[in-house]
């Protein structure tokens, strides 16, 4: 199946919605590491497709550009299949034959030319091999950078998203010595991880949203949210961004709780406040991986009917390229799902890369575990073993544990 004509823009596409219908639906998928799981991921977009008809797909885009050709490739397939496609796309780290923005152009004509009208304008991650997080002199150094060059370069061509950090953005949040001395905002939006408190100060939160407000201005069409547990705090942002004049759609997006090893270790690298109640009730199941499922479709079942509450336009699903869940959720809103789910390929579903492994980061290898002693440019890692001499692992074969 092919589908020649170019896709609509997404913002145009929810202002259609009748405000006494329900919320739209989205979906997120990103790139798999294997070939296997890669075929069984296009299946999956075509089955959810049919089941679910979502009002768009998104597909994610490494760290550094790490998977800038499976990612295209595939937001590409989405299109051809039906989904309005709406890619991310990274602008750091994307030099290309000595030009730091010429990757990122290319991508961008990419779509122009496969038919895809939707980008998520970012920043990116630090790239496997490097630490921290630096601008490449002379390219871009921020999304609001990325939303200016589509732009300048390719005018209304593209609907443009752009993220929006209700808790703040993980590098604003800060430990805090002293959680009694927080104002009432700060108390809302932290979490607790190890015995110690983390939060967005108000001031690093003002900040946050000055700079959301700057990317919406500079042409980005709607916003889509990291995720979240708490759905007061969504609440508030919403309150809040129309309080500093952004009036666009925000989008809501969710992380579908699958399995208690994956809540924990997203939430805890993402700093995500987590309810105690939450919490509380997933540390007394995670013995039990059918019983988390279950929870994660009641959990989110509730967490929409707030959102529903709340007013929101569209119900984004982070899916992590599985289908249980999300169906669950949508039949527990009396969403018509025309399809069963299919998880026998979920071990499959891992993603591309190990963007996130720092030194001195535990990693899982074939070996055992071990703690990496060395990243190296092509994403490859040296890994000490207890018991074993240190050894090179390409950056398929390791996975940081959280």
């Amino acid at each position: 199946m092919t589908n020649g004509s170019a896709d609509p823009k997404i913002v145009d596409l929810i202002k259609k919605r009748e405000a006494s219908s329900k919320p739209f639906v989205s979906i997120e998928f990103f790139p798999p590491r294997t070939e296997k799981g890669v075929e069984f991921l296009r299946a999956r977009m075509e089955r959810m497709k049919n089941a679910i008809n979502p009002l768009f797909t998104d597909m994610t885009w490494g760290a550094g550009g790490s998977t800038a050709e499976l990612s295209l490739q595939l937001a590409t397939h989405a299109h051809d299949h039906g989904h309005v496609s709406n890619m991310h796309l990274t602008c750091t780290n994307m030099e290309k034959d000595g030009d730091p923005k010429k990757a990122v152009h290319e991508a961008l004509q990419a779509c122009v030319e496969n038919g895809i009208r939707n980008i998520v304008a970012l920043r990116g991650d630090p790239p496997a091999g490097e630490e921290e997080w630096k601008a490449a002199e002379g390219g871009f150094t921020c999304a609001l950078d990325l939303v200016e060059y589509i732009r300048e370069h390719f005018g209304d061509t593209f609907g443009i998203s752009v993220a929006g950090y209700p808790e703040g953005h993980p590098n604003a949040i800060s430990e805090i010595e002293d959680p009694a001395n927080m104002s009432e905002a700060e108390k809302a939006r932290s979490s607790s991880f190890d015995g110690k408190v983390f939060t967005c100060k108000d001031d690093d939160y003002k900040k946050e949203m000055d700079y959301l407000k700057k990317k919406v201005d500079a042409g980005a069409d709607f916003i889509i949210t990291q995720m979240f547990f708490d759905t007061k705090v969504f609440g508030t942002f919403v309150d809040d961004c129309r309080k500093w004049g952004i009036n666009c759609p925000i989008v809501p997006g969710m992380m579908c709780i699958n399995a208690y090893a994956g809540f924990c270790k997203m939430t805890k690298f993402c700093k995500t406040r987590v309810p105690e109640a939450l919490q509380e009730k997933m540390d007394s199941i995670k013995d039990d991986p059918a019983a988390v499922k279950a929870f994660g479709v009641e959990f989110g079942v509730q967490m929409c009917k707030d959102l529903t509450e709340i007013g929101t336009e569209v119900l984004h699903f982070y899916t992590l390229n599985l289908e249980k869940v999300t169906y669950g959720i949508l039949e527990g809103l009396g969403y018509e799902v025309k399809a069963a789910a299919d998880e026998k390929d979920a071990a499959s579903m891992v993603a591309k890369g190990s963007a996130w492994a720092r030194v001195g980061d535990t990693v899982k290898t074939s070996d055992g575990d071990g703690i990496v002693q060395e990243i190296h440019k092509d994403g490859s890692a040296t890994v000490a073993i207890a018991g074993k001499d240190a050894s090179i692992y390409k950056k398929e074969d390791y996975s940081k544990v959280f």
